[in-house]
């Protein structure tokens, strides 16, 4: 919705908007800056998930100054409500890192579910001792959470971590990009390697080539998309979350990875 409400051009009086709360799906720096400058100072981050029963951090809109000494913050997911405990931790020990190093995000609060009702095995899966595991990819800093992705659409190629979300702020912030997604499809040598698919504003018209090449101006070579796929509009569920899963599912049908 943000990201819509930015590129209409036509006039409207919005000075009576005192809050615009945004979560559910990654924003771009981009796309966020340029809300700021049309409503104001007037937004906060929220995240969570069905089983935090709502969100449970938050970035205060004081924390929105793309050109203050903490533009920085517009990257985070904020930081935990009251009662709210996160941790970051090795996906595979499920040992606590420092902050600053990236690992799957724990949530701990009175507000997370107990359970799923009548999936015993599910539950043992996503619960460690009352701390739900998110399987979102981030780091901890200064207080702050900083979310990069899903685990499960984190792409390894040349066994390298490659985060979608890092590459979409990136290729977001080409002049001609109105959305973004971006998914790791099959490569014979590297394993995966990342591909864009692209909805461009209206009226612009950009080559793959000149895609690729902004991408390599701007990210190390295993992080750039090798591939360009121009669409009209990028697969969503109702509440607008990307559906990332319809992308990847031709690509590797018939394959082990999962989508």
């Amino acid at each position: 919705m943000v990201q819509m409400i930015t590129v209409c051009d036509e006039p409207a009086d919005v000075s009576s908007i005192e809050l615009i709360m945004y979560g559910a799906a990654p924003i771009s720096d981009t796309t966020l800056i340029e809300a700021i400058e049309r409503f104001g100072n007037v937004f906060v981050g929220a995240y969570g998930l069905t089983e935090t029963c709502g969100p449970l951090v938050f970035l205060a809109a004081q924390d929105h100054d793309p050109s203050g000494p903490r533009s920085h913050l517009l990257r985070s997911a904020g930081r935990p409500a009251l009662n709210t405990e996160l941790k970051v931790v090795d996906p595979a020990t499920l040992e606590e890192l420092p902050d600053g190093t990236d690992g799957e995000i724990l949530i701990r609060s009175p507000q997370v579910m107990a359970g799923y009702w009548g999936l015993s095995g599910a539950t043992a899966s996503s619960m460690v001792d009352d701390w739900l595991r998110t399987g979102d990819i981030g780091n901890l800093q200064d207080g702050y959470l900083y979310v990069n992705d899903r685990l499960k659409d984190m792409i390894i190629s040349g066994g390298e971590n490659v985060y979608p979300a890092e590459v979409e702020n990136v290729v977001a912030a080409h002049p001609a990009v109105l959305e973004v997604a971006i998914i790791g499809v099959p490569h014979e040598k590297w394993g995966e390697t990342p591909i864009a698919f692209v909805v461009l504003r209206a009226g612009e018209t950009v080559t793959e080539g000149e895609f690729i090449a902004f991408g390599r101006e701007r990210l190390a070579g295993f992080k750039c998309p090798t591939a360009v796929v121009f669409c009209d509009a990028l697969p969503r569920n109702a509440s607008g979350k990307l559906l990332k899963r319809e992308l990847r599912a031709p690509y590797w049908e018939g394959l082990t990875r999962r989508v």
